[in-house]
Protein backbone atom coordinates (compact mmCIF):
# COMPACT_ATOMS: atom_id res chain seq x y z
CA UNK A 1 0.00 0.00 0.00
CA UNK A 2 1.22 3.65 -0.67
CA UNK A 3 1.75 6.29 2.09
CA UNK A 4 -0.95 9.10 2.89
CA UNK A 5 0.07 12.25 0.67
CA UNK A 6 -1.40 13.95 3.52
CA UNK A 7 1.28 15.82 5.44
CA UNK A 8 1.43 18.12 8.78
CA UNK A 9 1.78 21.55 6.98
CA UNK A 10 -1.49 20.42 4.68
CA UNK A 11 -3.20 19.51 7.90
CA UNK A 12 -2.51 22.38 9.69
CA UNK A 13 -3.17 24.27 6.80
CA UNK A 14 -6.76 22.85 6.28
CA UNK A 15 -7.31 23.37 10.18
CA UNK A 16 -7.08 27.24 9.38
CA UNK A 17 -9.12 27.22 6.46
CA UNK A 18 -11.80 25.44 8.51
CA UNK A 19 -11.44 27.76 11.51
CA UNK A 20 -11.62 30.60 9.70
CA UNK A 21 -14.31 29.60 8.08
CA UNK A 22 -16.53 28.89 11.36
CA UNK A 23 -15.27 32.28 12.70
CA UNK A 24 -16.74 34.21 9.51
CA UNK A 25 -19.92 32.14 9.96
CA UNK A 26 -20.15 33.56 14.12
CA UNK A 27 -19.31 36.95 13.05
CA UNK A 28 -21.95 36.64 10.74
CA UNK A 29 -24.46 35.68 12.95
CA UNK A 30 -24.20 37.95 15.59
CA UNK A 31 -23.96 41.04 12.86
CA UNK A 32 -28.08 39.20 12.08
CA UNK A 33 -28.53 39.45 15.84
CA UNK A 34 -27.28 43.11 16.92
CA UNK A 35 -29.19 44.22 13.51
CA UNK A 36 -32.60 42.32 15.15
CA UNK A 37 -31.82 44.24 18.52
CA UNK A 38 -31.22 48.21 16.72
CA UNK A 39 -33.97 50.12 16.15
CA UNK A 40 -34.56 50.57 12.48
CA UNK A 41 -34.90 54.48 12.46
CA UNK A 42 -37.79 56.52 10.58
CA UNK A 43 -39.92 53.77 8.65
CA UNK A 44 -41.46 56.58 6.61
CA UNK A 45 -39.79 59.95 5.31
CA UNK A 46 -42.25 63.07 5.21
CA UNK A 47 -40.42 66.32 3.83
CA UNK A 48 -41.77 69.42 5.71
CA UNK A 49 -42.08 73.01 4.40
CA UNK A 50 -38.64 74.10 4.86
CA UNK A 51 -37.24 70.92 3.12
CA UNK A 52 -36.07 69.09 6.25
CA UNK A 53 -36.84 65.13 6.81
CA UNK A 54 -39.54 64.13 9.92
CA UNK A 55 -41.25 61.30 10.32
CA UNK A 56 -44.66 62.94 11.32
CA UNK A 57 -46.97 63.81 7.79
CA UNK A 58 -47.40 67.38 6.66
CA UNK A 59 -50.37 69.92 7.95
CA UNK A 60 -52.83 69.69 4.74
CA UNK A 61 -53.94 73.08 6.00
CA UNK A 62 -50.59 74.72 4.79
CA UNK A 63 -50.28 73.29 1.50
CA UNK A 64 -49.61 75.70 -1.39
CA UNK A 65 -50.95 75.21 -5.10
CA UNK A 66 -48.28 76.18 -7.55
CA UNK A 67 -49.31 76.19 -11.22
CA UNK A 68 -47.00 74.23 -13.34
CA UNK A 69 -46.96 76.33 -16.23
CA UNK A 70 -45.65 79.24 -14.13
CA UNK A 71 -42.15 77.26 -13.54
CA UNK A 72 -39.70 78.47 -15.53
CA UNK A 73 -36.67 75.65 -16.33
CA UNK A 74 -34.56 77.91 -18.63
CA UNK A 75 -33.01 81.35 -18.62
CA UNK A 76 -35.36 83.75 -19.41
CA UNK A 77 -34.60 85.33 -22.89
CA UNK A 78 -32.91 88.79 -22.71
CA UNK A 79 -35.07 91.60 -24.03
CA UNK A 80 -32.97 94.25 -26.58
CA UNK A 81 -33.67 96.83 -23.57
CA UNK A 82 -32.19 94.77 -20.92
CA UNK A 83 -28.55 94.65 -22.66
CA UNK A 84 -26.13 96.89 -21.59
CA UNK A 85 -23.92 98.79 -24.06
CA UNK A 86 -20.14 97.80 -23.28
CA UNK A 87 -17.85 100.04 -25.77
CA UNK A 88 -15.39 97.29 -27.24
CA UNK A 89 -12.29 100.22 -27.59
CA UNK A 90 -10.42 100.80 -24.98
CA UNK A 91 -7.07 102.66 -23.91
CA UNK A 92 -4.48 102.31 -22.10
CA UNK A 93 -0.65 102.54 -21.90
CA UNK A 94 2.64 100.39 -23.63
CA UNK A 95 4.02 98.66 -20.86
CA UNK A 96 6.24 96.77 -22.91
CA UNK A 97 7.15 95.85 -26.68
CA UNK A 98 10.00 94.57 -28.28
CA UNK A 99 9.67 95.24 -32.18
CA UNK A 100 12.84 92.46 -33.07
CA UNK A 101 10.81 90.24 -31.58
CA UNK A 102 7.52 91.74 -32.73
CA UNK A 103 5.09 91.13 -29.46
CA UNK A 104 4.78 93.81 -26.00
CA UNK A 105 2.24 94.29 -23.18
CA UNK A 106 -0.24 97.16 -22.78
CA UNK A 107 -1.83 97.97 -19.36
CA UNK A 108 -5.77 99.10 -19.35
CA UNK A 109 -6.50 102.65 -17.85
CA UNK A 110 -9.58 101.13 -16.50
CA UNK A 111 -8.71 98.04 -14.63
CA UNK A 112 -4.83 98.09 -14.83
CA UNK A 113 -4.97 94.34 -16.63
CA UNK A 114 -2.45 93.71 -18.34
CA UNK A 115 -2.71 92.08 -21.96
CA UNK A 116 -0.59 90.65 -24.94
CA UNK A 117 -0.11 92.56 -28.25
CA UNK A 118 1.53 91.27 -31.70
CA UNK A 119 2.63 93.12 -34.27
CA UNK A 120 0.06 91.41 -36.63
CA UNK A 121 -2.75 93.22 -34.39
CA UNK A 122 -1.39 96.43 -34.61
CA UNK A 123 -2.45 99.53 -36.72
CA UNK A 124 0.28 102.04 -35.87
CA UNK A 125 3.83 101.65 -34.95
CA UNK A 126 4.11 101.98 -30.96
CA UNK A 127 6.48 102.12 -28.46
CA UNK A 128 6.82 102.08 -24.83
CA UNK A 129 5.14 104.31 -23.16
CA UNK A 130 2.72 105.30 -26.05
CA UNK A 131 -0.96 105.89 -25.02
CA UNK A 132 -2.58 103.61 -27.04
CA UNK A 133 -6.98 102.36 -28.26
CA UNK A 134 -7.53 99.05 -28.78
CA UNK A 135 -9.88 96.00 -28.61
CA UNK A 136 -9.79 92.91 -26.82
CA UNK A 137 -10.38 89.16 -28.81
CA UNK A 138 -10.10 85.96 -26.74
CA UNK A 139 -6.37 84.06 -27.81
CA UNK A 140 -4.79 80.69 -26.64
CA UNK A 141 -3.74 81.90 -23.78
CA UNK A 142 -6.24 84.72 -22.52
CA UNK A 143 -7.46 88.06 -23.78
CA UNK A 144 -5.55 89.42 -26.44
CA UNK A 145 -5.03 93.40 -27.74
CA UNK A 146 -5.86 93.98 -31.37
CA UNK A 147 -6.63 96.49 -33.82
CA UNK A 148 -4.04 99.05 -31.62
CA UNK A 149 -4.03 102.39 -32.81
CA UNK A 150 -1.81 105.76 -31.39
CA UNK A 151 -3.87 108.09 -29.59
Amino acid sequence: MGKSQQTFSKSEKEKKRLKKREDKKKKKEARKSEAKDKPKGIEFAYVDYNGNLTDTPPDPSKKVKIDAESIEVSIPKTLPGDKEEIDPIRNGKVSFFDSSKGFGFIIDSENNEKYFTHVSGLLDTIVENDKVSFELEKGLKGMNAVRVKKI
